[in-house]
This record gives C-alpha cells, structure tokens and sequence, in this order.
C-alpha cells in the first residue's frame, strides 16, 4: 500500500493520470471519500488535538495552580507552548526532509503526547512548564505539517477545501476544549483533562502510520536549520511577553522595542542566510511571497483583542463567564463557518476573497470598537451587533485563508515548498505571540487595572478594537497587492 502512495504521489500537486492538466475543481464529496477522506481525516486530526488542547490547558489552569502552585509563572505556560509550537512549525520542513511524511507525522504526534504526560503527572509548576513546551513543539510540528502534507498527498483542486477542513478545526476545538476542560476542572480532576488527549494522540498516530507515504516527492529541497534565526524568534516572543508581564511601563516598552529590534535583525540575516527560516525574498513585500505572508501576519494581529472580549463582555455587558465565554468563541465560530464556504468560492473569485477578507474583519471591528465599550445590562441593542462584529471579525480570516494558503504553495520556489509550507505557520504563531502580548500593553496602558472596575473597562475595550482595527486596513492594501503581484507571477 505504502509502496504504491510512494510512486503515486510523487507528482505534489498533479491529479494522478492528469497527464499535467490540472483537474476541474472538486466538491467537498471528492475530499470526504476513499483515500482521501483518511488523508483529511489524519491531518484535521493532528489539528485539532493541537488547538483542543490549546483551550483544555486555558481552562484547568487556574485549578492547575491552586493544586501545585506557580501563579508566578501563570503566563509562561502559554508563553512556553507558544515558543514551542513556533519552534516546532519553523523545524517542520527539516523533520519532514530528515524522516519523511509518515515518519515526521508519527515522531509529532509522539512528541505532543510525552508533553501531555509530563504535564498530567506534573508535581510543581517547572515540571508543568517542561510539559507545555515539549507539548508546544510537538503540536507546532503537527500544525505545520498538515500544511505540508496537503500538497504531498492530496492533488491540488482539493488544496482550498483541505485547507478550510483544517482552519474549521480551531473553531471546533473551541467549543470542546472549554467544555471538556471545564467538566474536569469542575470535579477537581485537571490531571484527567490532559489524559483525555492520549488514546486520541495514539489514534492518530496509528492512522498517520497506515495511510501516509513514507518519503516525500520534495527531494531536492534544502532543509538546513536557520539555527540563528530561531533563536532570535525566540528572543522576540520571550522579549515582547515578558514586557507585558511587568507592572513597570518602562519594562512594557523595552520588550516591545527589543521584540521589533529583533524581527527587523532576523530578516536581515535570513535575507541573507543560506538556511533560511522563509523561502527566499518572504521579507520583500514587493514580492507575491512577502506580500502573503505579510496578510497572514496582519490578519493574525486583527483578532488578537479577542482574548479580551470575556472580560470585557462581563463587566460591561453583565455577562455570566460561561456566557461571554461562548460569545467570544463566535470569532473562531466566524472564521470555520467561512473556512467551509471559501473553499466553494475561491475557484472563481479567489482574488476578491482575498480582498473581501480583511474589508469584512475591518467592519467587524468597527462595530465592536463602537458598542462593546458602551455599559450596558445585557440588552440585545448592545449584544447583537456585538455579536455580529465578533463574528465578522472572524469570517474575514476563514474567507481569505484557504486562497492565501493555496498562493504561497504555488507562489513558493519548486525547491523550497516545504519551508513555505512551515513558514505560513511560523508566521501565523509568531504573530499570534506578539500580538497577544502587544493586547496586554495596550489594555494595561488602557487603565483596565488602573483605574480598573467599568471606565478602565470601557476604556481598554475602545483602545483595544481602535488600534488593532489598524492591521486589516493595512492588510486591505497589501491584498490588493497580492493579488495583482499573484495574477503576474501566474
């Protein structure tokens, strides 16, 4: 059977017995059927364990502290696994080169499950720490490598669909993570949460094993490791959070500068580089290649006030937690919902997707920046259009990301398609780490400690949606950029 994947595959993006034409497009029954609905299946599924543990682990930490202690270093079991998931998507394409697609597959997948153990058996908070960043690396990799592998084992008119099934997942995992998280919370048994994930873990490794080939079609691509590089990643996300963790204004700035100080170093040096973090010219928005990865990165910022919103609707909106826990999922509900759609859409009118995504995110904050700072006693003249903003905010992202995804593997250099491939989620996570820490500066700067209480709230609500409504306009021009550097290219 391997054998047989091997040969077949060996073509990337050409329909087998295509005979280099490409297919008409395909429907979601083409993906959902035969060998390919077990692809799909396998890497959805290594997806979804990443971002379900993502809001399991959000969930059980407060018990998680009160049971071993650290409420010191609360923060840095998210800031942990997030350097590990950047550190794990920017090593996809050299674990790919090095043990193959199957090999690479199995290796994450067994790699996120030793940190799920780690953290269910953890006696103190550093043990629990280790845990979340082996976890965070080895869920990087599984996120990078559905990437990946979509343009290794399925043909390319299935790209756009597989692409949405895979963004669809994060808005799953958002309605079970907090559930399963909470039921184990609930009952004192948070070590049990992270079990949960294991006979899943081992399901799918088993199935990555049965259906995946063993070697990649890639075999002339480079897979040096950008070993200065990562390390200056690292340094911007350990620099930029650890600004926003301390009390001190000057510190905030200081990691904030030292974060920025770092990207502009690292591409420089990858410019450069002979072993490169991004495909060649990924810093040049001049490029089709820059100008992509450029809308990932802006489009990840716009919706960073989101980890907000929870707070915000309860003190504002006179919202139960439970309630403004599940209305701010409706971000992550948008971005699924228009993950499914695009991927019909963006056949015939994948340039103005692409256009239409950051407009309708824009819109999306516009509307939260203009009712969730107003106090209210959870009316639905407030609520609603609420509502409808969070979700625009999200059905911007969905709409756009299959098209952006599907650019960047043809954009990419025939020899550089799997680091194109981790590059997208390289740069998806880093921006995610930065711009969550840059939504703690400008809340705090914001007074929602200080003052605190319904006006710090008010205030740090209007700052929140005002300055990070700046990234999807700017991301409206660079998609018009896209598309028309995109169009020459092809």
């Amino acid at each position: 059977m391997h054998s047989d994947i091997d040969d077949t595959l060996s073509s990337g993006s050409i329909d087998p017995g295509s005979s280099g034409v490409q297919a008409a497009p395909a429907g979601w029954g083409d993906l959902l059927s035969g060998k390919n609905a077990i692809y799909a299946l396998t890497l959805a599924g290594g997806v979804t364990l990443y971002a379900v543990n993502m809001y399991i682990a959000t969930t059980v930490m407060p018990s998680v502290v009160i049971d071993i202690g650290g409420l010191d270093f609360y923060a840095w079991a998210t800031t942990l696994f997030v350097v590990g998931s950047i550190l794990g998507a920017a090593l996809a394409a050299k674990l790919m080169k090095t043990a193959g697609p199957r090999g690479a597959y199995i290796a994450a997948t067994l790699l996120f499950a030793a940190g799920t153990l780690v953290c269910s058996l953890a006696i103190n908070m550093p043990v629990m720490l280790a845990g979340r960043a082996i976890q965070g690396l080895g869920g990087g990799f599984l996120y990078a490598l559905a990437y990946g592998l979509t343009r290794l084992v399925l043909p390319e008119r299935l790209w756009g669909r597989t692409i949405g099934l895979i963004s669809a997942m994060f808005g799953i995992a958002t309605l079970i993570g907090p559930a399963v998280g909470g039921v184990f919370a609930e009952y004192g048994q948070w070590r049990a949460a992270f079990w949960f994930l294991l006979p899943f873990t081992a399901m799918f490794a088993i199935l990555a094993f049965a259906t995946l080939p063993r070697s990649s079609s890639d075999r002339n691509e480079k897979s040096a490791v950008p070993l200065l590089q990562l390390v200056m990643l690292t340094g911007a996300v350990v620099s930029v959070s650890a600004g926003s963790l301390s009390l001190n204004a000057a510190w905030k700035i200081a990691g904030l500068v030292g974060g920025l100080a770092l990207i502009a170093l690292i591409a420089a040096v990858d410019t450069r580089a002979k072993a490169r973090l991004l495909p060649r010219r990924s810093f040049s928005v001049a490029t089709p290649l820059g100008a992509l990865y450029l809308m990932i990165a802006l489009l990840m910022l716009a919706m960073q006030p989101e980890i907000f919103v929870p707070y915000l609707l309860q003190n504002l909106h006179a919202q139960s937690p439970l309630w403004a826990g599940y209305l701010a999922a409706l971000m992550s509900i948008g971005w699924t919902a228009a993950s499914l759609l695009s991927a019909r859409w963006q056949d015939d009118g994948g340039d103005r997707l692409v256009v239409a995504g950051p407009v309708l995110t824009l819109a999306g904050l516009a509307l939260l920046a203009a009712f969730i700072p107003v106090e209210g006693n959870g009316e639905w003249t407030l609520l609603a259009p609420i509502c409808l903003g969070l979700i625009l905010v999200g059905f911007g992202i969905g709409l756009a990301w299959p098209s952006l995804v599907t650019r960047i593997y043809r954009s990419a250099p025939a020899t550089e398609q799997d680091l194109a491939a981790g590059g997208m989620t390289t740069v998806q996570l880093f921006a995610i780490a930065f711009g969550t820490a840059c939504a703690g500066m400008v809340a705090n700067f914001a007074g929602i400690a200080d003052p605190g209480g319904v006006v710090g709230a008010s205030s740090a609500a209007l700052w929140l949606t005002g300055i990070f409504a700046l990234a999807p306009a700017v991301a409206i021009l660079v998609a018009f950029r896209a598309v028309r550097l995109t169009r020459k290219e092809g």
